[in-house]
């Protein structure tokens, strides 16, 4: 027995077991309101880590092709259940001041989301990988003199991610011009997704399959039979966890948002979606510890991707479901802010990636961006600063920062993004002419 996988899948299981204990017990009504955030954060962090090693353990028994729709959806559920309560909500309770409010917190977490994941997730792993003991010898570091000068680097393969993210985040921007986010969104979105996945198939035979490392690379070596039992029993026990504990979490967040001074918004958009993004991103830190730095940046590319599509094209279909007919899922102005800061901060990203590098200095930037707009605002709400602008107008000025940056980088690397775009455009080509030859051919 490896007692160092082990000890991984106790932790993770004992981090649910306050909240499925009172749960259970059915003492979760007498909780604090603090405590009840705490302990069903806590278990739906528990339960991320163990359907994420569920679902990548069940891809050595599954069709590739399974794999890759299926478990792209698994990847992002714990933060789509947050999204899916408030969207369900706005719909339930639409026209009234609650539906309404609902409708801003499905895209308040939701863009919150996105952001995180580009502003600590790509930038805090791309230091992580630079500063890392032993990245000297990692080929995916490259080495240069200057202030933050070394840059990790991206497989060319991903390419046709951070094409398809371009085309969704361009898309992203004409979103608040319809009003909410609506039926036509939904269309364009989880079909860009899905001609993603399909042009993915279309070269899996080319495709060396991924080795796992840690928990899922020991389930792996299991007997078929209690294989597949392991990984029933994870997504089992880790879907009724984060069915059970999101609601509580969620609203929990509200209220002690209101308890401390802190609008709701503001908790759901910055707070909730820390307990779904950490599983992703302390497995990428595994992953870059192990010398997988490539491996491990390539997967948070190919997250913001699922996000960016399946997680904002969905939100319209719960609303439709709650709502009884077809509907737009409505928000406010300063929502509008949101959705075009941003997409503004990912055609920023993609501007410093397009010639498959992040360099020290391009990452502290992003950070840097990321986290001064929320302090910022931060401050604004407690009253700590003031400036002749208001949230909204806030959220365009940043918006704008990111825009002028983004452009003036994609301008300088115009030839490497003409190269990026043609590679992909002669991958969908040789997809729908079903040429056999390799994505990959020059």
């Amino acid at each position: 027995m490896n007692r160092k996988i082990l000890g991984a899948l106790a932790t993770a299981a004992l981090l649910t077991l306050p909240w499925v204990g009172s749960y259970v017990s059915g003492t979760t009504h007498g909780l604090s309101t603090f405590v009840t955030v705490a302990v069903s954060g806590i278990a739906v962090l528990g339960s991320s880590f163990l359907l994420t090693w569920g679902a990548e353990t069940a891809e050595k028994d599954v069709p590739r092709a399974f794999a890759i729709a299926v478990l792209a959806i698994l990847a992002v559920a714990p933060e789509y259940a947050v999204d899916a309560l408030y969207a369900w909500n706005a719909g339930q309770f639409a026209g009234s001041p609650r539906g309404i409010e609902a409708g801003n917190l499905a895209v308040a977490n939701m863009t919150g989301a996105n952001r995180i994941l580009i502003g600590l997730g790509w930038a805090g792993i791309a230091l992580f990988t630079i500063f890392r003991r032993g990245s000297a010898s990692d080929p995916a570091v490259k080495k240069r003199t200057g202030f933050l000068a070394d840059a990790v680097t991206l497989e060319r393969d991903i390419g046709l991610e951070i094409v398809f993210l371009l085309v969704a985040t361009l898309w992203a921007f004409l979103v608040p011009f319809g009003g909410g986010i609506g039926v036509l969104d939904t269309v364009f979105l989880v079909s860009l997704y899905v001609a993603y996945i399909l042009i993915v198939l279309r070269d899996e035979d080319e495709t060396e399959e991924e080795e796992h490392v840690g928990v899922p690379a020991y389930l792996q070596s299991f007997a078929k039979p209690y294989r597949i039992a392991s990984v029933l029993l994870l997504f089992a026990f880790s879907g009724v966890v984060i069915f059970t504990a999101v609601e509580p979490f969620a609203h929990g967040l509200e209220q002690l948002g209101k308890q401390i001074g802190v609008p709701s918004f503001f908790m759901i958009q910055w707070i909730a979606p820390l307990a779904s993004e950490s599983p992703e991103l302390i497995v990428v830190v595994v992953l870059v510890s192990k010398a997988r730095s490539t491996a491990g940046f390539n997967a948070l590319v190919s997250s913001k991707l699922n996000q960016w599509t399946l997680l904002i094209g969905t939100l319209a279909v719960v609303y439709s479901i709650a709502l009884g007919h077809v509907g737009t899922l409505p928000f406010d102005q300063k929502q509008m802010g949101e959705i075009w800061i941003t997409a503004a901060q990912s055609f920023f990203a993609l501007s410093l990636i397009v010639n498959f590098e992040l360099s020290g200095r391009e990452a502290v930037g992003l950070f840097v961006l990321f986290i001064s707009q929320v302090l910022v605002e931060f401050a604004l709400i407690r009253g700590v600063i003031e400036i002749p602008l208001s949230k909204y107008q806030l959220l365009l000025a940043f918006t704008g920062v990111y825009l002028v940056l983004g452009g003036a980088i994609f301008v300088a690397r115009r030839r490497a993004l003409a190269d990026i775009v043609g590679r992909t455009t002669d991958v969908v080509a040789r997809t729908l002419s079903n040429d056999a030859e390799p994505s990959g051919a020059d």
